[in-house]
C-alpha cells in the first residue's frame, strides 16, 4: 500500500525558509512523477513542483522558480521542497502527490497518490 508523509510545516516570518519532506513507501518509485501542490480555502489544487524520480528532471510553477527546489534522496525514498524567501501567498496546506503515467506534470488528476497534507503559514 502506497505511503506519502508529509512533515516539515509550520509558521514561518515573510523571507524565511522551510524545508518539506515527503517520505514515500509502498512501491518503487523509480519511474514515478513525484509532484508538490498546495491549496487554500475556497480554491483549486495548484501546482508548485515536480521531480522525475529517475531521470531528476524538475519542473515548477513560475511564481516560486528560484525561491523553491525539489530534490530527491533516493537511499531514505524521501522528496524535498526547499522554500526560500517565503511570502503570505505562499500560505496553504502542501501535498505531496506520486504518479505514474503523468501526461502533464502539473495537472493533479495524473497524480493517483497523496500524502495527507502539512500546513505552511507565513506571516507577513
Amino acid at each position: 500500500q502506497v505511503q506519502l508523509v508529509e512533515t516539515g510545516g509550520g509558521l514561518v516570518q515573510a523571507g524565511g525558509s522551510l524545508r518539506l519532506s515527503c517520505a514515500a513507501s509502498g512501491r518503487t518509485f523509480t519511474r514515478y512523477h513525484m509532484g508538490w501542490f498546495r491549496q487554500t480555502p475556497g480554491k483549486e489544487r495548484e501546482f508548485v513542483a515536480s521531480i522525475k524520480w529517475d531521470t531528476g528532471n524538475t519542473y515548477y510553477t513560475d511564481s516560486v522558480k528560484g525561491r523553491f527546489t525539489i530534490s530527491r534522496d533516493n537511499a531514505k525514498i524521501t522528496v524535498y521542497l526547499q522554500m526560500n524567501s517565503l511570502k503570505p501567498e505562499d500560505t496553504a496546506v502542501y501535498y505531496c502527490a506520486a504518479g505514474y503515467i503523468v501526461s502533464y506534470y502539473s495537472n493533479p488528476n495524473d497524480y493517483g497518490y497523496w500524502g495527507q497534507g502539512t500546513q505552511v503559514t507565513v506571516s507577513s
